[in-house]
């Protein structure tokens, strides 16, 4: 079960956030020049080609295109797997698993254990072991 709305924010540091959004605001000028007059503004930070909201095509369309510049498989990396991927990353670096059901949107462990079983294994087998030590005659 969620506990928020996937538009919920997840903290950054502002340095990051700003040199991010900085570069994003050129980008988007000339996105907004090369569309001419079938540019419509909504005010949007983050827009389609023409200035319109984004739906799931336009994002798995600019995703696509993105893991295609960089060389690797489409067909292979899609956002469900960066969220895996975002998982394993915080479980081989020692993060509790309660946090990295927090951060990934779970009110509770469960569902995060059994979604990411395998990218969770290394935050178990720590508890097991902890516990062997704990337990140890």
């Amino acid at each position: 079960m969620r506990t928020h709305s996937p538009g919920t924010p997840l903290p950054v540091g502002p340095g990051l956030v700003c040199s991010g959004l900085a570069g994003h605001r050129c980008a988007r000028s000339k996105v907004r020049k090369a569309a001419g007059e079938k540019w419509q503004d909504h005010g949007l930070v983050f827009a389609s080609l023409v200035g319109t909201p984004l739906d799931a095509h336009n994002v798995r369309r600019a995703f696509r295109k993105i893991v295609k510049d960089a060389g690797l498989p489409a067909y292979y990396w899609t956002p469900r797997e960066m969220r895996h991927s975002f998982v394993s990353l915080l479980s081989d670096s020692g993060v509790p698993l309660e946090d990295i059901a927090r951060l990934v949107g779970h009110s509770g462990t469960a569902v995060t254990e059994a979604v990411y079983r395998k990218q969770i294994r290394p935050v178990l087998l720590q508890g097991a072991a902890a516990m062997d030590t704990l337990f140890a005659p």
